[in-house]
């Protein structure tokens, strides 16, 4: 079985999606989740599954090696549901191909630093756009540029608010993720 570590910002809900998940499987196990936000739900939804989750400093993230050594001793997949942080090198060098993120968008369009959450929902609806999805992609040193493992596509309309696509996000986030990271880990 593989191991996977999720990093989490903010509610959780994808973090307990993949947990419930690999619960029901024999691919992968999550083991932890880390946190960089010490308010953030998450906590309170790993806490309901008995999922370890750490709260981490930013200097323990990118200026020391303490994140790098718990990933090496508790991880061999790395999965991003809704963190916010830019991943160090030294952690995109030890896990090679092996993080993965997802964006609430169809990258190339509406990624890069800034671009999360209801911000990506916003700048979807000044533009008009007719459709917008998600993106499951590889890290790498770049925000949203790593390889794009998956898209999934969702129709909007002239009546759609940030908010009524953030919805339709969420549900294509809750079916396809998980299902995308055990495709990559039995590939």
């Amino acid at each position: 079985m593989k191991r996977i570590v999720v990093f989490a910002s903010g509610s959780g809900t994808n973090a307990e999606n993949i947990i419930k998940y690999f619960n029901q499987t024999k691919t992968a196990v999550v083991t932890k989740v880390l946190c960089n936000n010490e308010h953030a739900k998450v906590f309170e939804r790993c806490k309901n599954l008995n999922i370890n989750c750490l709260h981490f400093k930013r200097s323990e993230f990118s200026s020391s090696n303490f994140v790098l050594n718990l990933l090496k001793e508790k991880a061999d997949y790395i999965i991003l549901a809704g963190f916010l942080w830019k991943i160090p090198q030294n952690i995109i060098d030890a896990f090679p191909d092996k993080i993965i993120n997802i964006h609430p968008a169809l990258l190339p369009k509406y990624g890069g630093k800034g671009m999360y959450g209801m911000n990506v929902h916003r700048a979807v609806k000044e533009n008009n756009e007719t459709e917008t999805g998600i993106t499951i992609h590889y890290v790498n040193a770049n925000y949203d540029e790593g390889a794009i493992i998956f898209q999934a596509k969702t129709a909007l309309n002239d009546k759609d608010s940030p908010e009524k696509i953030a919805e339709k996000i969420h549900i294509l986030e809750q079916k396809y993720f998980p299902k995308v990271i055990e495709e990559v880990i039995l590939y």
